[in-house]
């Protein structure tokens, strides 16, 4: 049975007015964690929201983790995004055929529902070990029929349905918004003789400690997550920058501005 959600009340468009002011004054990282776990928790309450940005002229994509659960790591989302098979892989890959907000949750029988796309049943298991949960997703596309921005709420304490899509369909234009204010504040770097593909506040981190002479343990102690995911980093980071090496990625980095000396 299709269903849609019949809209917002005098005081739901309030609130929602509210939101979306505060949402034009975020342009640093910090604000827009910020403004997700006070004024968004109004209209989408959850744990985690994971946002994507295809990279320039390629299919890959950078994620930025926002989370205010200790239950969710680096580590969880670097499975759930991998390919052919990661959890949000495959919903991202749903969302570009069905360019609607996709919902999927343990127990929720997959379908067409007019307002959204629940386009699997996904086991417990999986929900489980990459510990997200209602999951409820939505994209900007562009016109070459790519994904430009993706963004996954999870660990969302209430049922699915069309008041999830409905939204989404209202926030993710303004959270792309941010997510281009945020990344151009802080992540494209000035004076460079070539552009480069953004960099993460997280790859700007670990860029720091390598400039600093840090080794991929030692990084990943530092900032307690796994090896494997710094390594991960540092590959992305040599990609972005267009160097063979870390010593060359600490050199340009100190040149165009993107780690302190």
């Amino acid at each position: 049975m299709i269903k849609f959600h019949d809209g917002l009340n005098a005081e739901q468009r309030s609130t929602y007015m509210e939101v979306i002011d505060a949402s034009l004054r975020v342009r640093q990282r910090e604000q827009l964690f910020s403004w997700l776990q006070g004024y968004c928790q109004y209209l989408i309450p959850h744990e985690v929201m994971l946002c994507g940005v295809r990279s320039d002229n390629e299919q890959d994509f950078v994620f930025e983790l926002f989370v205010s659960t200790r239950y969710v790591t680096d580590q969880h989302i670097q499975v759930a995004t991998q390919k052919p098979d990661g959890l949000i892989t495959r919903v991202m890959s749903s969302w570009r055929t069905a360019r609607r907000p996709i919902l999927v949750a343990e127990g929720m029988a997959p379908g067409d529902y007019g307002s959204h796309l629940v386009p699997f049943e996904e086991t417990a298991e999986v929900l489980r070990n990459s510990e997200l949960r209602n999951i409820a997703a939505h994209g900007l596309g562009t016109q070459e029929g790519a994904i430009s921005t993706f963004f996954c709420f999870s660990r969302i304490p209430s049922s699915l349905g069309p008041h999830q899509a409905y939204m989404l369909e209202l926030l993710v234009p303004h959270l792309h918004a941010m997510l281009t204010r945020v990344i151009g504040y802080n992540n494209y770097p000035v004076d460079t003789d070539k552009p480069i593909s953004p960099i993460t506040s997280r790859e700007r981190e670990i860029l720091q400690w390598v400039h600093c002479g840090k080794t991929n343990w030692e990084i990943a102690h530092i900032l307690e997550i796994s090896p494997l995911t710094v390594k991960n980093h540092v590959q992305n980071i040599l990609r972005k920058l267009n160097v063979q090496n870390r010593s060359h990625a600490a050199a340009k980095a100190s040149k165009i501005g993107l780690v302190k000396n």
